[in-house]
């Protein structure tokens, strides 16, 4: 993968920097400061959004003609702190108090579910999505579904017992139950190659907006952090208790403009894979954490209230741009394609 087109003065500046220099300079530091100083819309902010992910990238595949020492590079992780900060604050502001009951930790969490007003983006697709609005739909979800499960998997080590051996059930079905083929990643470049779209690895980056980067920075963040480790789980919970009913809509949007299972399986293997792991990830992963560490309940509902309030903010974006005729990604749709 190489380095994204910069969107900002701090992505430029750290960009330049990861591919010409063996440490951080004084000036992209303070450049990062300066950003993650400004109090809100960080959810929102392209600039802030690429540079914290293309910070996180470097725990997953990294980039061509970047040298992987800067992994762990102190003044790297210092920059990644304070971007981290903003964004956290803003996501606390979008999704404001998470109140803890006595109730079973899979009921609060099926609450929150149920008490979700954001608009149903797979209703749309499955009814009226035309095929460029397909096109850029895919685009935003691509930053996430090439590396489908990586982020939760992280969370992983920070895990004993019950809990432990529930999400290794449930990531194990993600990576396709040991056949390459089957990963949910592959299917996934299967559908964007169906769809005419460049399936590599990050290579519609330049086109996704910044609630793409939004939503895996949030994941990213939950499962690199020990301490957010409930959140991590929480999310992933929310994911698999609302991904089953969307993924058949979204199947019948694709058929609806002629594309076959051929095309769908991406979306048919989350009707069924999801609906298994409803129980799995709500009872027995969140469930037996929540047993053993009852004060990181309200980190699980965060977590899980995370999950639905990046899935709103993508879901506004792109309805939003439609509404008034205009293309959600950042370049022209026919570049995206």
């Amino acid at each position: 993968m190489r380095l994204p087109d910069p969107r900002g003065p701090l992505s430029d500046a750290l960009a330049r920097d990861l591919a010409t220099r063996s440490a951080l300079s004084a000036s992209t530091l303070e450049c990062a400061e300066r950003v993650a100083a400004v109090p809100s819309g960080a959810l929102t902010d392209d600039d802030l959004q690429l540079s914290l992910a293309i910070a996180y990238e470097l725990h997953y595949r990294g980039f061509e003609s970047v040298s992987e020492d800067w992994e762990w590079d102190p003044t790297l992780l210092r920059l990644r702190a304070a971007l981290e900060r903003r964004h956290l604050e803003s996501l606390r502001r979008l999704i404001g108090p998470v109140t803890v009951t006595g109730e079973p930790i899979d009921r609060q969490i099926t609450a929150l579910i149920e008490a979700d007003d954001s608009p149903s983006l797979s209703s749309y697709m499955a009814k009226q999505g035309t095929l460029e609005q397909w096109r850029e739909y895919l685009t935003l979800r691509s930053v996430y579904h090439l590396k489908e499960a990586d982020p939760h998997t992280f969370a992983i080590p920070r895990l004993s017992g019950r809990t432990k051996a529930a999400m290794v059930e449930i990531q194990a079905d993600e990576y396709g139950g040991g056949s390459a083929a089957r990963m949910h990643s592959e299917l996934f470049a299967g559908l964007l190659r169906d769809l005419d779209l460049d399936a590599g690895y990050g290579a519609l980056w330049n086109e996704a907006p910044a609630a793409a980067f939004a939503s895996v920075n949030t994941m990213s963040f939950f499962g690199l952090h020990r301490r957010w480790r409930g959140a991590a789980l929480g999310h992933l919970a929310a994911v698999e208790m609302t991904s089953s009913e969307p993924s058949r809509r979204y199947s019948s949007g694709l058929r609806r403009l002629g594309y076959d299972e051929r095309t769908t399986v991406f979306y048919d293997e989350h009707v069924e894979a999801d609906a298994v792991h409803e129980q799995i990830a709500s009872v027995d992963m969140c469930g037996s954490l929540v047993s053993a560490e009852p004060e990181l309940a309200a980190d699980v509902l965060f977590g899980a209230a995370a999950s639905l309030a990046m899935d709103g903010l993508a879901a506004r974006h792109l309805l939003g741009a439609w509404e008034t005729g205009r293309s959600a990604l950042r370049l022209d749709p026919a570049l995206a394609a």
